[in-house]
Parts: C-alpha cells; structure tokens; sequence
C-alpha cells in the first residue's frame, strides 16, 4: 500500500504564511495525482489544490494565495500558503493517486489519503 504524511501545518495570524508537506511512500510505481483538501468544523471536505504532471488546479477561494508544487524524487507535494485568513482555518489532508506494486505486471491503482494536518489562522 502506499502512505502519505503529512506536516507542516500550525497556528498563525492573519496574512500570514504557512508551508505543508506531504510524503508518499511505499512500493509506487507512479504518481499520476497529487492534491490537497481541507475540512473545517461542520463543513464537508472541499478541494484547495490539486496537480497532475505540469498541471495544476486551485479552487477560486485560494487562487493567487496559495501555490502547489510537487518534487517528483521525493514523492512529495508542497502547498506554500500565504496571505492567510480565518476561513483557511481547517484540517488540511493530502491525497494522491497512482498506481503501485513490486513491478508492473502486479501493479494496482490506489487513491489514499493522509492522516490531516490542522492548520489555525487567529490573532
């Protein structure tokens, strides 16, 4: 199987800056997806970013604000998000799609997520 983890996030103020981290590991032949996704207390989960090979995707709440970004070697996701505010306020988890397995004709799809990093915004 394949395990995400994630760190990074935090307390901060107001317009400021926080960066998260997300690692996959395990037997993983490829990583087509990677993204981040955020739960605030009685909200249901919502997609903040998402890249996929040069591609990448924001939702209209963070555009401009926040940057995704991967490093392939490391199997890793960044989401450097600046100029914070108050309803950024959530559970910010990591999710990753891909395929893995000891070799290609063994290979399975997987979809896993991370166990969620809180990120607080308050003065």
């Amino acid at each position: 199987q394949v395990q995400l983890v994630e760190s990074g996030g935090g307390l901060v103020q107001p317009g400021g800056s926080l960066r998260l981290s997300c690692a996959a590991s395990g037997s993983i032949l490829s990583l087509n997806a990677m993204g981040w996704y955020r739960q605030a207390p009685g909200k249901q989960r919502e997609l903040v970013a998402t890249i996929s090979g040069g591609t990448t995707h924001y939702a209209d709440s963070v555009k401009d604000r926040f940057t995704i970004s991967r490093d392939n070697a490391k199997n890793t996701v960044y989401l450097q998000m600046n100029s914070l505010k108050p309803e950024d306020t959530a559970v910010y988890y990591c999710n990753a799609i891909g395929a893995y397995g000891s070799n290609w004709l063994r290979s399975r799809a997987f979809d896993s997520w991370g166990q969620g990093t809180q990120v607080t915004v308050s003065s």
